[in-house]
């Protein structure tokens, strides 16, 4: 299918509300999904290149962020799996997914219930099973992304996310992100989405995922304890190349967009011809 190219914001109707994405270019398409607290501008430095390349790219934000709708009543790895699977039915029926932390679990959920609906998946800084944790961890986290006040604490917490090199525009994109989460509606879902995030369902499906996979993880991504360890988990169980890139955290995609962008690329050439 042709797109024509265009950086305005669509939505996609669900059953409680609707899901905000932009589409630019033509070709195979391309969906790339942010991850839980992001927005989809997080893409600012992959989608042209794609787009440049001779792809369809549509970018999307998650439920209750971004121009996404926070009429929803639930959030997560299973709810953004079946908003991304609806955004491909809507726009031709096959995709490749790049999904950063949740929506990486989301992208396997995806592949592995309607595996005709995907060529392959890219997994950035992927999330797809439940990190070690205790009871005081998990509450403690939940208590400071509470509604009131998780947009400063969210502030103050993505620098640490963004170890490495911080892209040239950092400030004015936390800003945004910031601003975004301020909105009384939208901080009260960004906190259910912390409060309701469970990624048992997307472990539960790595052994059902057929399509081909590349994973791609910053070596200072502080979210897991031993990033390399928790690439190599992801590859083995899904056969998936690894890609590690220096010097950036939990978002290689624009700390590190040059990198990235090309494993992305070399990955594309392989399952789909722009």
């Amino acid at each position: 299918m042709t797109f024509s190219p265009s950086a305005s914001t669509r939505y996609i109707a669900r059953p409680e509300g609707r899901i905000a994405y932009d589409l630019q270019g033509s070709g195979p398409l391309v969906v790339l999904v942010p991850g839980m607290g992001e927005l989809r501008s997080s893409y600012r430095f992959l989608a042209p290149t794609l787009v440049a390349a001779g792809y369809a790219v549509a970018s999307t934000d998650l439920r209750g962020h971004g121009d996404s709708d926070t009429t929803f009543s639930s959030y997560g790895d299973v709810e953004t799996a079946g908003d991304i699977q609806a955004l491909i039915a809507q726009l031709g029926g096959r995709a490749v997914i790049v999904g950063n932390s949740l929506a990486a679990g989301s992208a396997v959920i995806v592949a592995a219930e309607h595996p005709d609906q995907v060529d392959g998946l890219v997994l950035v800084g992927p999330f797809v099973r439940n990190p070690p944790s205790n009871a005081f961890t998990r509450a403690m986290f939940r208590t400071m992304m509470a509604a009131p006040w998780g947009a400063a604490v969210w502030k103050g917490y993505m620098p640490t996310l963004y170890a490495g090199r911080k892209p040239d525009d950092f400030q004015d994109y936390r800003t945004a992100v910031v601003a975004s989460l301020k909105r009384r509606p939208y901080g009260k879902a960004f906190s259910l989405t912390t409060r309701q995030t469970d990624h048992d369902p997307a472990e539960a499906k790595l052994g059902s995922v057929a399509a081909p996979t590349m994973v791609i993880m910053g070596e200072e991504d502080p979210d897991f304890k031993d990033p390399a360890a928790e690439a190599r988990f992801v590859g083995d169980a899904l056969r998936a190349e690894v890609v590690m890139v220096a010097d950036a955290g939990h978002y290689p995609q624009s700390q590190q967009p040059a990198v990235t962008s090309d494993a992305v690329l070399r990955f594309l050439s392989t399952v789909q011809h722009a």
